[in-house]
Formats: structure tokens, C-alpha cells, sequence
């Protein structure tokens, strides 16, 4: 049984979306946000304090988007992963390594410092510039998503997943107003698909029924 450790719409929601996707059985253990400082005993498990942590048999991984990509190796063939034959796997690599170390990380930084951080500590001014280099770097996806509905391949993929999560984030912190109107499309058809609607409905339940409370929202 695959375990995901995982936070209320942190980006341990890309393998719990991969994992619904894929309809593989799972245990889904929710902890507080973040839990290197709420639930200091986490980091017995994972000496990082970081989320998601996953664990498949001697397997344990850290990384979201590597997650995703492991899961369709190991668990696979699904067409959700673009293999070495396909005209369009660099193009998926590259999203799937953009997702995280180009999008992503921005975005914590205006996280932490609108959110996180006690008040005396925010810092507006390093906000609003993650936020717009964050929205720099989108324009790759506003670009991307002109003329088709999906990343590539021609199908969605595993790197519509982890570009996805970001688009989460990005809602989830109020940067969604400042979406190109490709991406703005993407995201809303992104949220009408089964995967996705069952992740967040696996993510509301845990969290219910293991007490913990969902985050707030900017």
C-alpha cells in the first residue's frame, strides 16, 4: 500500500491527483501546515519536515513532481506518461521539471511572506516580486495553451498534473486575477475532470475525518 503524507492543498496534492488518476489504492495521512512546525514528530519519518512525503514499500520520496513521475513508471503503462518514442517526451520532461523548480517556487515565497511569516516579519515588497516572477515564468503555460487544451502529446498527461498544482496555488494565494486568458481556461477545464474533483474529495474527507483543519485562503 502506497502512503502519502500530505497537507490541505499543498503540493502533495500533484501525486494524490496522480494517484486518483491513476486509480491506484492508497492511505492518505494528513498532517498541519507546515508540519515541520506543527507536527514536530513528522520529522522522525522525513528529517526534511517537508510535504509530501511518500512511502511504497522501501521506496520514500520528498519531491512532488518526481512522485508523479515514478508512479507512472512503476505503476504504468498509462497514458498519462509520454515515453522516450514520443516526439513530445522532452517537451513533457521539461514540464514536469518546470513545474516545481520554476513555478512553484515563487510562489512559496509569497506565501511565506504574506501568510506565514508573524506579522512583523511579512514583507510585501518580496511578495510582489515572487508574484510577478511567478507571472513571468506563466507565460510559458499562456503560450503553451493557445491553440490546444492540454501541455502535450496531444493528450493530458502527468504534466497537466503537476502545471495544474501550481495553478492551485496560484488561485489559493490570489494570484489567479493576474491569469492570461489561456490559463485562465486551462485551469477551469483542469477542475472539471474526475481526477482532479476526486483528489480534492479525498483531501476534504482525510482532513475530516483525521481532525485536521483545512488552511486558510488568501
Amino acid at each position: 500500500m502506497i502512503t502519502l503524507y500530505h497537507c490541505d492543498a499543498a503540493r502533495s496534492f500533484r501525486p494524490l491527483w496522480m494517484l486518483e488518476e491513476m486509480g491506484l489504492p492508497y492511505e492518505l495521512k494528513m498532517l498541519p501546515f507546515p508540519p515541520r512546525v506543527f507536527a514536530k514528530e513528522y520529522l522522525a519519518l522525513n528529517p526534511l519536515g517537508t510535504i509530501p512525503f511518500m512511502v511504497d514499500g522501501e521506496t520514500r520520496m520528498t519531491e512532488s513532481s518526481g512522485i508523479c513521475h515514478y508512479l507512472g513508471v512503476k505503476y504504468g503503462p498509462t497514458p498519462l506518461m509520454v515515453g522516450q518514442e514520443d516526439p513530445a517526451y522532452g517537451a513533457f520532461l521539461n514540464w514536469m521539471y518546470f513545474s516545481d523548480a520554476t513555478l512553484t517556487f515563487p510562489q512559496t515565497l509569497v506565501l511565506r511572506y504574506t501568510q506565514l511569516e508573524p506579522e512583523e516579519r511579512r514583507n510585501p515588497q518580496v511578495a510582489t516580486d515572487y508574484a510577478k516572477w511567478f507571472l513571468g515564468r506563466l507565460r510559458a503555460v499562456e503560450a503553451a495553451t493557445a491553440n490546444t487544451e492540454v501541455l502535450c502529446a496531444g493528450r493530458f498527461t502527468a504534466a497537466d498534473i503537476v502545471i495544474g498544482y501550481a495553478l492551485r496555488l496560484a488561485s489559493n494565494i490570489g494570484l489567479a486575477k493576474d491569469f492570461g486568458p489561456n490559463v485562465a481556461a486551462y485551469w477551469a477545464r483542469l477542475q472539471q475532470r474526475d481526477g482532479f474533483k476526486r483528489a480534492v474529495a479525498a483531501e476534504q474527507k482525510a482532513g475530516a475525518e483525521q481532525n485536521i483543519a483545512p488552511r486558510e485562503r488568501a
